[in-house]
């Protein structure tokens, strides 16, 4: 009597119910590792990240897992406008021929503001929910990725390819010297590679943004006799109204992508004079212009500075100082992110019990980086279905431990698959 070899399909069947059952078995450890990473302040600026890079290192090493440390130089990262920048490589080798497949998470947040019920950084869990800065953009991923392969090597031992876990800290100022820094450095190069995100939808594309520095200039003098010097708050209102305009055009313009609607600008930040009763001589202000894929960013830049230029030319004694301070290109799919795609949307059906829609993103994120050197890549990770319901970068951040756990499952399981 013989005994029937079981299908390709039973055995991946059974391989799945093995890692959702580890991932339950450890989700308190998972939830107590995310505790741990939120706990670490990295808000960025000031940008002082290395900390919670060792932080991080040594708690990766009680799973058996060495971190390479890839620190930035110091005067790279001091000129870039942060203060310490330590990069994390985990390399998990499994065999001879396969894909290396990357997982890249950021560790920098924006700074928490004001407006909190909980506090910021205590990773305090309500209702099932985790709340402080970074849960849900994206040291939750740290999380969702780390015990992810966790689980792949403890149930399901792909004996062919290599993961990798990139843990950077440049992604609030355009990614150069965390993803990119590693890449241009040739530290690594995957062959795939899925990067933080939210469980609901894959991305597949998102914008790019040009972030500018506008100082605007007058001459300043004492506000009872105004008429001897030159306003230079009038003339930065006049350039914003041009700026506006502009904003209001950008509005007619339409994506083609699915989830990206139209360009947009944002002056995000205004500072400038020395005190009540003088005439500012100098004010400065930021903008932030969000250009859909289909746009040029040569173009968008140079339209930008001659909107600025011009409305400046208008007012008398008024000059401007322009400056780029970031200009990502946007992200747009490669032929190869279909096995990305099609194992996510596949198990993310499964888990979480609806189809996932493969969409683009308003949002710019440091995955271009790997995209403009050929590396395939989506977005996909522990996340609700909006930015919005979220709360990233806004008070009283939140994760709902659900999402970290389902996703924890979808990217073990397609890990599984695409490393079969």
């Amino acid at each position: 009597m013989t005994t029937a070899t079981p299908t390709t399909t039973t055995a991946n069947t059974a391989a799945y119910h093995a890692i959702d059952a580890w991932i339950d078995q450890h989700f308190d450890e998972e939830v107590q590792f995310l505790q741990s990473l939120v706990r670490v302040p990295t808000d960025t600026p000031p940008g002082n990240n290395a900390p919670h890079a060792e932080r991080t290192a040594e708690l990766l090493k009680d799973f058996g897992y060495e971190a390479e440390k890839h620190a930035v130089p110091n005067a790279d990262v001091v000129a870039y406008g942060m203060e310490s920048i330590t990069n994390l490589i985990v390399r998990r080798a499994y065999g001879q021929g396969g894909k290396t497949i990357a997982l890249n998470a950021h560790g920098d947040v924006v700074p928490p503001g004001e407006g909190w019920t909980h506090e910021p950084y205590g990773a305090e869990i309500v209702d099932g929910k985790m709340y402080g800065r970074a849960t849900a953009v994206s040291k939750s991923d740290f999380a969702s990725f780390t015990f992810a392969v966790r689980a792949l090597e403890a149930v399901a031992k792909p004996a062919h390819g290599a993961v990798e876990l990139h843990f950077t800290y440049d992604e609030e100022f355009g990614g150069e010297l965390g993803p990119g820094w590693l890449l241009k450095n040739g530290l690594t190069k995957p062959d795939l590679m899925i990067a933080a995100g939210f469980s609901y939808e894959v991305v597949t594309a998102h914008n790019g943004c040009l972030q500018m520095e506008i100082t605007v200039h007058g001459k300043m003098a004492h506000a009872a006799v105004p008429h001897t010097g030159v306003d230079a708050l009038q003339g930065a209102v006049h350039i914003l109204n041009a700026l506006y305009a502009q904003n209001d055009e950008y509005k007619k313009v339409t994506s083609k992508v699915e989830g990206i609607k139209h360009p947009y600008l944002n002056v995000g930040r205004i500072e400038g004079g020395t005190n009540t009763n003088v005439v500012p001589g100098k004010v400065m202000f930021k903008l932030d212009r969000r250009m859909i894929p289909e746009e040029n960013p040569v173009e968008v830049e140079a339209t930008i500075r001659r909107v600025i230029e011009q409305a400046a030319g208008e007012r008398a004694g008024i000059s401007v100082d322009i400056k780029r301070l970031l200009l990502a290109n946007a992200m747009t799919p490669l032929a190869g992110n279909q096995p990305l795609v099609d194992a996510i949307q596949k198990h993310a059906q499964a888990v979480i019990g609806e189809p996932v829609p493969a969409v683009g993103t308003p949002l710019y994120t440091d995955v271009r980086l790997y995209v403009e050197r050929g590396i395939p890549g989506v977005i996909y990770g522990a996340g609700p279905r909006t930015v919005l319901e979220s709360h990233a970068k806004r008070a009283d951040e939140r994760l709902d431990l659900e999402d970290l756990r389902r996703a924890t499952k979808v990217i073990a399981r397609a890990l599984s698959d695409l490393l079969a």
